[in-house]
This record gives structure tokens, sequence and C-alpha cells, in this order.
């Protein structure tokens, strides 16, 4: 069996142009089975660019033949040569016929020549910068329709949250937060900036995924709200929030929800650990304790056992060994700890 695809395109009514046939792909198959039934992917795509290149060309020569004519004294323009543009879309790139036209003497021109199809697109991009204006008009709505930023978000009192119907099971949102190097126009390294994405779970598994850049936006917390909002939060509904411990990401979480809970994970919980080891190396024993890096050690064991009582307790301790008056150089190590144990040191692995 022999299929052959042909493009036909038929003039307007009150054009005289005859009919324009052309191949654009052939497929041959023998015994059906599975892997010969309808079409290839790699059929597929021939076709589609076969049909694209065929229907842009000819669009691109009828707009061609109707520049041809000056709008001002219909006089014919002549031709100053023919070139090649390549043009992005959606469906991959194309390469359009590109004539070169003389303009006419009845009026003033800044240049002698122009090409109609040079300058309709001279973007270069047609499918996609029209996808990209969408973008940005769709992207103003919502933000348009985006509520006023609030320190906080939790409605009502207690007695009305008791009142309110059995909530669903708890959402789960997991934030973190990573820098990128920025860059402008005038300089390529131009500082960094921090991106902050998390995903919102519900109990029935639908999540929601999300971001923002800390610090541009004017409204992260309302962005946030929304998604929960969005997800069916009630007051009287459990939030638990997962995150890497970072002073942006722990205050984006604030005042969402007077159920809420904020962890942090396994991961950065032993990343924070491993720093306060390495900064324990270079301080001398009388300073820090004969024990403080096995008792670290300690603390991760029994993190990982889920006994948060000890881990909390051993911290203490070592923040009582540190002695910051007589060696300025354990500053930054207590600073370390102290934000640590202050952390909501739950496991979750």
């Amino acid at each position: 069996m022999r299929i052959r695809i042909q493009v036909i395109i038929e003039a307007d009514q009150e054009s005289v142009a005859p009919l324009h046939s052309e191949e654009v792909a052939c497929f041959e198959r023998g015994t059906l089975s599975a892997e010969t039934l309808g079409l290839r992917l790699d059929e597929a795509k021939q076709m589609l660019a076969g049909v694209q290149q065929v229907m842009a060309s000819q669009q691109v020569e009828e707009y061609v033949e109707q520049q041809r004519q000056c709008p001002h004294c219909q006089h014919s323009l002549a031709c100053k040569g023919h070139h090649q543009i390549g043009v992005r879309t959606l469906f991959g790139k194309l390469t359009l016929s590109s004539p070169r036209l003389y303009t006419c003497s009845c009026q003033p021109h800044q240049k002698r020549s122009w090409s109609p199809v040079a300058s309709l697109f001279s973007e270069r991009s047609t499918r996609t910068s029209t996808v990209s204006r969408h973008v940005h008009q769709v992207a103003e709505r919502l933000e348009g329709e985006l509520g006023d930023e609030q320190p906080s978000f939790i409605e009502g009192c207690p007695d009305q949250w008791y009142k309110l119907p059995e909530p669903a099971a708890p959402l789960v949102v997991s934030l973190d937060g990573g820098y990128v190097h920025a860059r402008s126009k005038d300089c390529r390294k131009d500082g960094s900036f921090e991106v902050i994405v998390g995903k919102s779970t519900t109990g029935e598994g639908a999540s929601t995924r999300f971001g923002l850049v800390s610090g541009y936006d004017p409204k992260p917390r309302r962005r946030l709200f929304a998604v929960l909002q969005a997800q069916g939060l009630q007051m009287n509904q459990a939030v638990t929030f997962l995150t890497d411990g970072g002073d942006t990401v722990r205050d984006l979480t604030e005042g969402h929800s007077p159920q809420a809970s904020h962890i942090l994970d396994w991961f950065h919980i032993t990343m924070r650990l491993t720093v306060l080891g390495q900064m324990a190396k270079g301080v001398s024993v009388e300073h820090k304790g004969e024990k403080f890096e096995k008792e670290l050690e300690r603390v991760k064991w029994f993190l990982w056992h889920s006994n948060v009582y000890k881990a909390l307790q051993l911290l203490e301790w070592l923040e009582l060994d540190i002695d910051t008056e007589t060696s300025p150089v354990l500053t930054p190590m207590y600073t370390w700890l102290m934000r640590l144990f202050g952390e909501p040191l739950q496991t979750v692995m």
C-alpha cells in the first residue's frame, strides 16, 4: 500500500490563478501490525513540516505579488534581487523567499529598495512572538486579580475555626530557594538573585507548583496564600511546610494558617551539622570542648532515629561549652549552632 499526501491550494473567487497541487509526503505500508498501524512519529513530523512549508510559501508568494504595485501611482515595482530568510515558528524553522523590490520614484523614500517579507517578519518569529504576547497578557491579568500583600492571612478566632466543616487531609508544601547569577544588557555579571520554588500537595495527591523571585516580587505571601486557597485551605486545616531553613523561605511561610507546622528536612539538617563540624576543626580544644565533633555525630545519630529530645539536649550542652568571650573566632560557630538550635528539628527523609 502506498499513501500519498498532497496539499491543494485554491485561489480566491475573484482570482484567475489555477489550483496549486504539491505532494508533501509518501508512505508505504505492508502487512498490518502494531508497528505499521497509522502514522509513525517521524512520518507525522515529515508530513507536518511539508504542509507548513508549502502553505507558508504560497502565502508569501501571494503577499509579495500584492506588494509589487505602488500604492500611490499603481506602477509595478521592479525586482532588485532574490534572497531567503529564516522564520522560526512553533512547528520549526521555515525558509522563505524574500525578493527585494525597488521603491517607486513617485514618493520620497529613505532607501532605494526594500523587502516586503523581511519587513513583515522583522522579529523573525511569528507564532512564538504571538504566544509570548499572549502569555504576558494572561500574566498581567492574573497579577491584577491577585489581592494585596498582608503580613498575615489568618482570619477569625479559635471559636470560629471550631465551627468550620471537617477539614480535608493536611496540605504539604515543599519550598526551596537557590541563587541565580544575574546579567543585564550592560554587564554579564550583575550580582545574583534568589529564586524560591515550591510544590503544594493535597491529601488526594493533587499538586500545584509555583515560583517567585525573592526581593523582586512585591506580593510573595499573597502568591503562596492564593495557591493554598485554590486547594481549599481552611483555617482549621493542618499545613506542613518543608523548607531548607533559609530566612527568606521561612518568612514566606509565616501567617498562612494557625495549624501550620514547619519542618527542616534531613538533608539540610545534616548540611548544617557538616558546616559546624568544619568550623570546629579550626578551633582549639580548650575553647570548644574535648568531644565537640563526637557530640555532633551523636546529634546526627539521634535525629536519624527520630530522638529529637535527646538531639536538642546535646545541642544545648554544646552551646554551653563554647566560650565566645575568650575566643572571638568561635562567634560564627556559635551563631550557626544557635541557628540550628532554633530550628524545628524533625527528621523527614
